[in-house]
């Protein structure tokens, strides 16, 4: 248990130099006119008491061992995962509160069939690496990249329509995916692109080009989706020129049941390592010493008080 214990703070063992110098220099010395035999008593009692002295120099040498900080380290190392470093990039825009894209479930807007797959999807992909992006009229990152799927599920579940505006800021959004992806070391960067609609002109503050070279810099694999009807609902043309240009393949998906397909097709995606990380716990044991002082101190006081000793 106590293998491998070190102090954080080792020269604060020199304050036992001070106590003991205080034990040799500084002894109570009462007049002899006023009690002329008090140095006989003192020897009797307390001065005389082995039991007293060794409580109370186990008291100061513990609070000082205590206050040294002992602690461990124990090495946690995260088991390294193939798969991918994923942005999903989903459209919160007016547009998706549209209903009948799920046959099955008239009555549910298109984003409410959207979260429900892209939940799917996320729970299928345990060992990725998984960020979420949300637009409308400006983008922003609901969820840093992260293993953990209850947290992403739980954010997906949460999301609205309109929370970003309802007009469609496509090209800022594939930008804010890929700045997502930009400090991850993987050599597999994969962001998924769902669309209902247009680019807005006037809303969208980053060009399509500018877009594109971001992704292809930071080597982002694009995979955009279209949903809804094609050329009508969204635009078709736009999305192959950002599959092209950055490696990926366009889809498009009129109903739910075509869209669960496209995200089945993803989901074969090559898989690559992603390297492990090491992270230390630090373990303080600085509370067993100063119980031990606590004790004898508290034990120390006591059996002085019924020497009878002021």
């Amino acid at each position: 248990m106590f293998d491998g214990i070190y102090f954080e703070f080792p020269k604060i063992a020199f304050v036992i130099f001070f106590f003991i110098a205080c034990e040799t220099l500084c002894k109570m010395k009462l007049p002899s006119f006023y009690f002329p035999h008090a140095a006989q008593f003192m020897q009797k009692s307390v001065s005389a008491s082995k039991t007293l002295f060794f409580l109370k120099w186990l008291g100061i040498v513990m609070m000082i061992v205590a206050l040294m900080s002992p602690v461990k380290d124990e090495p946690y190392e995260l088991k390294p995962k193939k798969g991918h470093e994923i942005a999903l990039i989903v459209d919160a825009s007016q547009s998706m509160q549209a209903r009948g894209f799920d046959m099955n479930n008239p009555g549910m807007t298109r984003f409410d069939v959207v979260k429900d797959i892209v939940n799917d999807f996320i729970k299928k992909r345990k060992n990725d690496n998984i960020g979420l992006v949300v637009f409308g009229a400006y983008s922003f990152i609901a969820s840093p990249l992260t293993y953990d799927e209850r947290i992403l599920t739980g954010i997906v579940s949460q999301l609205q329509i309109g929370m970003a505006g309802k007009y469609t800021a496509l090209y800022e959004a594939l930008a804010q995916g890929v700045n997502l992806l930009k400090m991850s070391k993987s050599k597999s960067k994969v962001a998924i692109l769902l669309t209902d609609g247009y680019s807005t002109d006037g809303v969208d503050r980053i060009p399509l080009n500018v877009a594109l070279d971001m992704a292809k810099k930071e080597h982002v694999k694009v995979y955009p989706i279209g949903i809804g009807n094609n050329g009508g609902d969204y635009n078709r043309a736009v999305l192959m020129k950002i599959a092209k240009e950055t490696g990926g393949v366009a889809f498009g998906a009129a109903s739910g049941e075509q869209l669960k397909d496209v995200y089945k097709r993803i989901n074969e995606l090559e898989k690559v390592e992603i390297k492990n990380e090491t992270f230390s716990y630090l373990h303080y044991y600085y509370f067993y010493p100063l119980f031990v002082a606590l004790l004898s101190l508290m034990l120390y006081i006591y059996l002085r008080n019924r020497r009878g000793v002021n």
